[in-house]
């Protein structure tokens, strides 16, 4: 996985209205990069639905926070739509991106090992490296962690 003070590797992926993202859009920004298993699901929605109620917090913080999952950008466009999500989600279909910041790994659940994405976020920082690394964070306690470690960075 990715780790704190390591360059954040660069991409381009679509997002919900179909139109391509890329990190280097955001050079010299903050960036809450966030990494979610898949739309629509439980954990997801509550953390999706955190970063939207607390947008203002996120603006004046001066970040902007992107969600990357694997799903496809039909999925993540009505997910948007269904929640009233106002930031920015990204398709992540072929789970390159996931790769490249190390949270595609391999998940059990009732025994059955597959593979998908761990969840988990970077703070990116103006020069385009990790300036925090949440792994595993849970998404009741996500807003509150990152803007906590937004503050300290600023």
């Amino acid at each position: 996985m990715l780790e704190e003070g390591d360059v954040a590797p660069s991409f381009t992926l679509d997002d919900q209205g179909g139109k391509p993202v890329s990190l280097s859009d955001f050079e010299g920004q903050t960036v809450v990069l966030y990494f979610y298993p898949r739309a629509s699901t439980p954990g997801c929605t509550t953390q999706a639905c955190g970063v939207r109620d607390r947008k203002a917090d996120y603006e004046a913080a001066g970040a902007t926070v992107i969600g990357v999952s694997p799903d496809e950008v039909a999925d993540i466009a009505k997910f948007a739509d269904n929640q009233d999500l106002d930031f920015t989600l990204l398709a992540d279909p072929d789970h390159s991106v996931a790769e490249a910041y190390g949270t595609w790994v391999e998940k059990s659940m009732y025994g059955k090992k597959y593979m998908g994405v761990q969840r988990a976020t970077f703070i990116i920082g103006p020069d385009g490296r990790a300036a925090r690394v949440f792994p595993k964070v849970q998404p009741k306690k996500h807003d509150d962690l990152v803007l906590g470690a937004l503050a300290e960075l600023s």
